[in-house]
């Protein structure tokens, strides 16, 4: 299953390592492949024993923390061949459950994406240097509960603008597509957030970009249709943390928007 899942991600991704100048030497199969094999273990562990998904997020968080920092310490680019490994991984497993079994087994599987995709561990490391009650730590604790109603609010918006759209997985309403863009739209928030918790543009910047750069062009995921997502973004996390507390992520967010303007990526939607 994982020689399957890594085939697909070499056939999917082989040609940014040298269109990128990623260093081939710093993507592992091997060590990727175990990191795969030990973090499902856990989840179909979890799982079997009736641990809910939040408690399984908790206890995964810091060993998923810890394979994103090894494999992103030189380049963090690199996440994006491991996550592909680990959700193709994903995808292989559930097909092998039945049916009925799959949505709830997903809920574990989802846990491990969200831990692999966001920069969770750092966004929490970042929390812990400020006290309880810093206006910049409540504004994100005010946001955080409402990543996922956010992420739903604005693909269904997108949907509706944009219904002919598909990317390499199929047309955007498809349930496969869906859930992947969902989950872009959480991964953005938190990159933002860890930006807000570390007063600094270097998480989006040096890793959400780069990363965007590399998979987005290769998964038919077009430019105009982040920047519409993006641009919805704000409208949701003002109404969300109160016109008060938008000072805390508005110099993060102008520059996000920024680095994906119409200027550097042109073609339309």
């Amino acid at each position: 299953m994982s020689a399957r899942a890594w085939n697909k991600t070499e056939i999917l991704l082989s040609h940014e390592i040298r269109r990128h100048q990623i260093s081939p030497d710093l993507i592992d199969p091997w060590t990727i492949a175990k990191d795969v094999h030990q973090v499902y273990e856990k989840a179909l562990t979890a799982y079997a024993q009736g641990v809910a998904p939040q408690r399984f997020s908790v206890a995964a968080s810091k060993q998923l923390g810890a394979i994103r920092q090894t494999h992103t310490a030189i380049d963090p680019r690199v996440i994006g061949f491991v996550s592909m490994q680990f959700h193709y991984c994903g995808q292989m497993l559930l097909a092998e459950v039945p049916e009925a079994e799959q949505p709830m087994l997903q809920a574990y599987f989802k846990v491990v994406d969200d831990l692999l995709y966001m920069p969770l561990h750092r966004a929490y490391t970042a929390a812990a240097g400020y006290d309880y009650h810093d206006p910049r730590l409540e504004a994100v604790r005010m946001a955080l509960p409402a990543t996922s109603r956010i992420a739903h609010t604005i693909v269904n918006q997108v949907i509706d603008l944009c219904s002919d759209y598909a990317s390499y997985s199929g047309p955007l309403s498809s349930p496969v597509v869906h859930t992947s863009s969902v989950r872009d739209v959480e991964m953005f928030q938190i990159y933002l957030w860890t930006c807000v918790l570390e007063n600094s543009i270097s998480a989006i910047a040096q890793e959400l970009f780069p990363l965007c750069l590399m998979l987005y062009p290769t998964l038919k995921v077009n430019w105009g249709l982040v920047r519409l997502m993006v641009n919805l973004l704000d409208q949701e996390l003002s109404a969300c943390v109160g016109s008060i507390n938008v000072q805390y992520y508005e110099p993060h967010y102008s520059a996000m928007l920024k680095m994906f303007s119409p200027s550097i990526f042109p073609e339309p939607i």
